[in-house]
């Protein structure tokens, strides 16, 4: 994966390709950006948002402003699950990324997109991995999964079987649906951060909504360019965080065995949720 952009191309980034965020680089248009991109989620995500994400959302103080300064949050996410922020200037190698999760580091790229990107953008940007991915780490036991999934990243490069465990990623940290008693919700960051993908997720009747299975997940495919086809869905937290807990070598093994699935296919044994849950 290379690096993208940053509002100071003159800063050379670490071994661990982490760079200072440069909070005084941004300008007044980058700011306008964070509030119009807040905004308009803000209205969206209450009764659609889980819990989990609004109240880490809140007690962050994430807010529309403007763009947030990365050691601050960091303070508030160490006191309460250990994590801190760092800055990198876009994607990073996967045995950088992973290293970082298994440490309590989330790498978050420090540009925000332009104002004709506000619908879609392709790679993440610090509205995708700020307001999307960190209110949720404030939840302990996702924290806690989400250093799992490093650790466990570092072991599928030796094994050769990361295409595999990037599925989990995909349908969980950026897509996952989780069920409530009052129906599902969201709380994968690439939804939550999506103005387009947060209706989509919960109202539309094209995509699936699969009952969380880790293998039936590591088995299939997804696309990056387009809304999702189908969505797996957990029952709360600890579901996911014990998914992660076992031993992944015989699962990569079976997985040689078995056909991938295409994304918007059900296969036998699926569990379908309805939005009504």
């Amino acid at each position: 994966m290379g690096v993208i952009q940053n509002p100071d191309p003159g800063q050379a980034p670490g071994a661990d390709f982490t760079i200072a965020q440069n909070w005084p680089g941004y300008t007044r248009e980058d700011h306008a950006i964070w509030r119009t991109l807040f905004e308009r989620q803000s209205k969206l995500l209450p009764g659609r948002a889980c819990t989990e994400y609004l109240e880490g959302l809140e007690s962050l103080g994430v807010a529309a402003e403007g763009i947030p300064e990365f050691e601050r949050l960091s303070d508030i996410m160490e006191r309460a699950t250990g994590w801190r922020i760092v800055a990198v200037p876009g994607l990073v190698p996967d045995d950088v990324f992973f290293r970082h999760l298994a440490a309590r580091r989330f790498p978050a790229t420090n540009w925000i997109r332009r104002r004709e990107q506000l619908d879609y953008l392709q790679e993440p940007d610090i509205f995708h991995d700020v307001f999307g991915h960190v209110p949720i780490l404030m939840n302990p036991v996702f924290a806690d999964y989400l250093q799992a999934y490093g650790r466990g990243g570092l072991k599928a490069l030796r094994l050769g079987s990361l295409p595999k465990l990037a599925r989990l990623y995909w349908y969980t940290v950026e897509f996952g649906l989780i069920e409530t008693g009052e129906g599902l919700r969201i709380y994968g960051a690439g939804i939550v951060s999506s103005h387009s993908e947060t209706v989509y997720s919960l109202e539309s009747s094209k995509p699936k909504r699969i009952g969380f299975d880790l293998m039936r997940i590591m088995r299939t495919e997804y696309r990056i360019d387009d809304l999702q086809d189908a969505y797996f869905v957990i029952r709360n937290f600890e579901q996911l965080f014990d998914a992660t807990r076992p031993d992944f070598t015989p699962y990569y093994d079976d997985l040689k065995t078995q056909a991938d699935i295409p994304p918007g296919a059900l296969a036998p044994g699926d569990r379908p949720v309805s939005l009504s849950v």
